[in-house]
C-alpha cells in the first residue's frame, strides 16, 4: 500500500525554461509542512514541443518523489490535469500553475484544507477582499467580466474560478469528474460549480498572485469558448433536468392557444369558421389525394440517400419509416420524431444510428436546397411571363401598414435561408474534392475547448455524408429531383385549397404567393415549439398571403387551417397503418431515440 497521501500535479505545456526550477519550489514547499514520502509531485507533461519531456525524465530520475505522466498528444488543460489525478496515488489531489504566480506561502493552507477533512475542495481567489493581485488590465477585466458571468447564471458562490491553485479531496473529484465534460480552459469552473451543486464542501481563500508570464489564454478565442461552456453547463443543470415531455407538450400547447387567442384580436373566430364551412369538399379530398402522392417518392428519395452512404433497402419499408417520424413530430414536440426514424431503421434493418441520424441531416439539407431552388424558378417564371409586376404591386402596397411589412420581412427571411442553403450547399460540394478540414478550421479559430472540438466534430460527420452523397453524381441527381418532386405537390395540396375557397388570383401569382405562403410556413415548423407546428403554420402562412394578395386574412387562415390539416391527417393515417405493419410503437421509438441522441455512437 502506497503512503503518498498528497499528490501534487504541475500541468506543463513547453515550459522548458521554468519546470526545472517550479519542482524544486515544489518539493521545497511540501517538505515544509509533511512528513517525507507522503507527497509525490507529477508532471503532467501535455504533449510538449519543446525539452520539457527530456527535463521531466531527468528530474523522475533524481528525486524520488517526482514522476512524469506523457501525453504524446494534446489533451487540454483540463485534460490532462484529470490524466495525471488518474496516475496519481494521493487521496488529496493538488495541481498549481508552473509559473509559480501565487504565494506558495499559501499552499500549506490549500493542502490541508482537503487533507484535514474539513473540506472537499479548496481553490485560491484572487478576487476576495484580502487578496492581493497584480493584474493587467487586459486580463483582469476579462476574468472580472468571466466570474461575475458564472456566478449569475450558473448560481456559483466562488469569486475565481479561474485561479490556478486548488486541492480536491480523491473520491469527490472522482465523482465529480463522472459528469465533467471539458477539457481544456473552463474544466476548474465545471468542477467548483458542479461540486457546489452536489453539496460538496468547498473553500475558498484569499492568496498573493502576481504572473510571472504571459497567459497562454487566447482572449478571443478561450474567453469565447468558455462562454459556450458556461450555456452548456447552464442547460445541463438547469434547464434539461425540468424539460420533460410534459412540460414539452403543455409549453407547445400553450403557445398555440396564445397565438389563437391573438388572432382573435384582428379576426372574427365566427367569420373563420362560415368561411371553413364554404369549402368544396371534393377539392378538398383531391388535395389529399395529391398529398398522398408525395409519400411514395419521399421513401424513393430516402433510399437514394441511405444507398449512396452504403446501405440498400427497399423504398417501401423506408416510406413506412418516413410515415412514422413525421407522425412522431405531429405528436411530440421538439421534432422527436426525428429520432423516431434513426430508431425503426435501427430496429428493423439494423443500420446503425450515425448512419440513421446523418442520412436524415443530409434530406434535411436537400429539403432547404429545393425550396430555395424553386423559389428562383417561380421568381423567375413571373419574370419571364410578364406577371413580375403583379407580383412587385402587391408586394409596395398589398393591404398596406404592419401585416404587409411583416409579410415583406417574412419574404427576405425566406430568401435569406435560401441563399444560405444554396451557398452552404455549393460549399460542401466543392469541399468534396478537396483535402482541406473547413468545418474544423473555421470551428477552431473561434475556440479550441472540447466543446468546439465537438462541435467541429459533428460538423465534420455532417458535411461528409453530404459530400458523400454529392460525390455519386447519379444519387445527387436522384435526390434532388425527388425533392423537387416532394415540394412541388407539397405546394400543388395548398393551390388546390385554394381553389377549393374560390380565391381569384392571376395563376402566376397564385402559385408563386402559395409557394412562398408554403416556404415560410414550413420554416415556421422548423421551430420545436408546438407538435406539428400547429399555430406557427397558419401564421405565418396567413401573414403573407393576406400581406401579398387581395386575399383577406379570414379567408387566408382559412386556407392555411385546411392546406395543414389535410396534410396531417395524410400523415397521422399513414403513420397508424406503417405502425403497424412494422411492429413500431411510436412511445417506444421517442424514449430509444432520445437515449441514442445523448451517444449516438452507441
Amino acid at each position: 500500500m502506497s503512503d503518498v497521501e498528497v499528490s501534487v500535479v504541475l500541468p506543463a505545456y513547453n515550459e522548458e525554461e521554468t519546470i526545472e526550477g517550479t519542482v524544486g519550489v515544489t518539493l521545497e514547499a511540501l517538505a515544509s509542512f509533511l512528513p517525507p514520502e507522503s507527497y509525490e509531485v507529477i508532471v503532467a507533461e501535455d504533449g510538449c514541443e519543446d525539452r520539457t519531456p527530456e527535463i521531466a525524465d531527468r528530474l523522475a530520475r533524481e528525486h524520488e518523489a517526482v514522476r512524469h505522466v506523457h501525453s504524446d498528444e494534446r489533451l487540454g488543460r483540463g485534460g490532462a490535469l484529470e490524466h495525471a489525478f488518474r496516475e496519481s496515488r494521493g487521496e488529496t489531489l493538488v495541481y498549481f500553475d508552473t509559473d509559480l504566480a501565487t504565494d506558495m506561502a499559501h499552499l500549506e493552507e490549500l493542502v490541508e484544507s482537503v487533507r484535514s477533512g474539513e473540506y472537499d475542495l479548496a481553490t485560491g481567489s484572487r478576487w476576495l477582499p484580502d487578496s492581493e493581485a497584480d493584474r493587467p488590465a487586459k486580463r483582469g477585466v476579462p476574468s472580472l467580466g468571466y466570474n461575475r458571468l458564472v456566478r449569475l447564471v450558473l448560481r456559483s458562490e466562488v469569486r475565481d474560478h479561474q485561479c490556478g491553485f486548488k486541492a480536491f479531496d480523491r473520491e469527490a473529484l472522482f465523482d465529480l469528474l463522472a459528469d465533467v465534460e471539458d477539457e481544456h480552459w473552463f474544466w476548474d469552473t465545471e468542477v467548483l460549480v458542479r461540486a457546489q451543486r452536489a453539496g460538496y464542501r468547498v473553500k475558498e481563500f484569499p492568496v498573493a498572485w502576481d504572473p510571472q508570464t504571459d497567459s497562454k489564454v487566447n482572449i478571443v478565442r478561450d474567453v469565447l469558448g468558455m462562454g459556450s461552456q458556461v450555456v452548456r453547463t447552464w442547460w445541463q443543470l438547469s434547464v434539461s433536468p425540468r424539460v420533460t415531455r410534459r412540460v414539452s407538450l403543455a409549453a407547445g400547447t400553450l403557445l398555440v392557444l396564445l397565438a389563437l387567442a391573438l388572432m382573435t384580436l384582428y379576426l372574427d373566430p365566427s367569420a373563420v369558421l362560415a368561411r371553413l364551412g364554404s369549402a368544396d369538399p371534393a377539392l378538398v379530398a383531391a388535395s389529399a389525394l395529391v398529398y398522398l402522392l408525395s409519400w411514395p417518392l419521399r421513401g424513393i428519395r430516402y433510399r437514394d440517400i441511405l444507398a449512396a452512404i452504403g446501405y440498400r433497402e427497399r423504398w417501401t419499408f423506408l416510406t413506412g419509416a418516413v410515415f412514422i417520424s413525421q407522425t412522431g413530430n405531429l405528436v411530440f414536440p421538439a421534432r422527436a420524431g426525428d429520432g423516431v426514424r434513426a430508431y425503426v431503421v435501427k430496429a428493423r434493418r439494423g443500420i446503425p444510428y450515425p448512419s440513421g441520424f446523418a442520412s436524415l441531416a443530409v434530406e434535411r439539407v436537400f429539403d432547404l436546397l429545393t425550396i430555395a431552388v424553386l423559389a428562383g424558378t417561380v421568381v423567375g417564371g413571373l419574370v419571364v411571363t410578364g406577371e413580375a409586376g403583379t407580383l412587385a404591386t402587391a408586394l409596395v402596397g398589398g393591404v398596406g401598414g404592419d401585416t404587409a411589412a411583416a409579410g415583406r420581412t417574412a419574404l427576405v427571411v425566406a430568401a435569406a435561408v435560401g441563399v444560405a442553403a444554396v451557398l452552404a450547399t455549393l460549399l460542401i460540394v466543392a469541399s468534396a474534392r478537396s483535402e482541406r478540414n473547413y468545418a474544423r478550421r473555421l470551428v477552431t479559430r473561434v475556440s479550441s475547448d472540447a466543446y468546439a472540438d465537438y462541435v467541429a466534430g459533428v460538423l465534420e460527420q455532417f458535411a461528409g455524408d453530404v459530400q458523400t452523397v454529392a460525390r455519386d453524381r447519379g444519387a445527387f441527381a436522384r435526390v434532388s429531383a425527388t425533392s423537387l418532386l416532394v415540394w412541388s405537390l407539397d405546394v400543388a395540396v395548398a393551390v388546390v385549397v385554394m381553389f377549393a375557397f374560390d380565391v381569384a388570383l392571376a395563376p402566376g401569382v397564385l402559385v408563386a404567393v402559395t409557394f412562398l405562403a408554403v416556404s415560410v410556413g414550413n420554416l415556421a415548423k422548423v421551430l420545436p415549439l408546438s407538435p406539428g407546428g400547429v399555430g406557427l403554420y397558419e401564421g405565418a402562412f396567413t401573414l403573407l398571403v393576406a400581406a401579398l394578395t387581395p386575399v383577406g386574412a379570414v379567408t387566408a387562415l382559412s386556407v392555411a387551417v385546411v392546406d395543414h390539416a389535410v396534410k396531417n391527417v395524410v400523415t397521422i393515417a399513414g403513420g397508424l397503418v406503417s405502425m403497424a405493419l412494422l411492429n413500431v410503437s411510436l412511445t417506444t421509438a421517442v424514449e430509444e431515440s432520445r437515449d441514442v441522441e445523448a451517444s449516438p455512437q452507441d
